[in-house]
């Protein structure tokens, strides 16, 4: 292979993982883009094994991976914003593991049930990683996290909080006290203020879809989770944004975790 069709062949191979969530998953690669997130993703050990700058650009990241050169125009053409940063770097995904045993292992956790939007991710694992949190958990069907969109939301966090895809019946089985959240008490559940419920030990705060919630069998009062709390709150508005209370929840439970701040 000659190496304008090598430059050819990774072109493409950088469309397929940008479009397609199959692909990544096939091909185990995702794409990160701009400087400051791929040095991010070299400084935590993720391995790089391309990238891609415009001609004459000096954009090339050291660790980076291999350097292809892209002619004018095309960069732009190629990339999924429309003011791309170079360099576009194929990045491999992190091995996860057993997943039963991450789930043992983890004592703070924060559970995803089929988190549909990118945005909401993103910021989800930017919050979670500045709170500590030991795992997170997300449910099959929501939005993948190599979705170039969660990677550029996450600014970086991905690389740095541990995640597995599994069902919540899984976290249930990990021997995890559960804590899901509601904004208000239906199915016969009592729910307290959040900042009334211990989230010390081993937790796991459980957040459901943004438009469905939670199953109807992990909403009902018999279902696994025991504790049910709210984010007090005034105003109109009836719930926060899944991300905004993750967040809430996220630095709660880190609050009560790391006690009082040192002086």
């Amino acid at each position: 292979m000659t190496s304008l069709d090598m430059k050819n062949s990774r072109v493409q191979q950088l469309r397929r993982l940008l479009g397609r969530r199959s692909s990544r998953y096939e091909e185990g690669t995702f794409v990160v883009e701009g400087p400051v997130l791929v040095t991010e993703a070299i400084r935590a050990g993720w391995v790089c094994e391309s990238q891609f700058v415009p001609e004459n650009s000096d954009t090339a990241i050291d660790g980076g991976g291999s350097i292809f050169e892209l002619a004018s125009g095309v960069f732009e053409r190629v990339a999924s914003t429309n003011a791309p940063q170079p360099p576009l770097a194929i990045v491999q995904m992190a091995e996860v593991g057993d997943v039963s045993e991450r789930l043992q292992a983890a004592s703070f956790v924060v559970a995803l049930d089929r988190i549909s939007d990118p945005g909401n991710l993103g910021t989800i694992l930017r919050s979670v990683e500045a709170a500590g949190a030991d795992l997170v958990v997300l449910t099959p069907g929501g939005v993948d996290p190599y979705n170039s969109k969660v990677v550029r939301a996450a600014a970086g966090a991905l690389f740095y909080v541990p995640f597995v895809v599994a069902e919540l019946d899984d976290v249930a089985a990990a021997g995890l006290r559960l804590v899901g959240t509601s904004s208000h008490s239906a199915h016969g559940r009592t729910v307290r203020p959040h900042t009334d419920v211990d989230f010390t030990g081993r937790v796991a705060i459980v957040m459901g879809n943004e438009a469905a919630g939670l199953p109807d069998d992990w909403n009902d009062v018999n279902g696994p989770i025991r504790e049910w709390v709210t984010i007090p709150h005034q105003g109109r508005t009836e719930s926060l944004n899944v991300a905004m209370a993750t967040t809430v929840l996220a630095f709660e439970a880190a609050r009560q975790r790391n006690g009082p701040p040192k002086r």
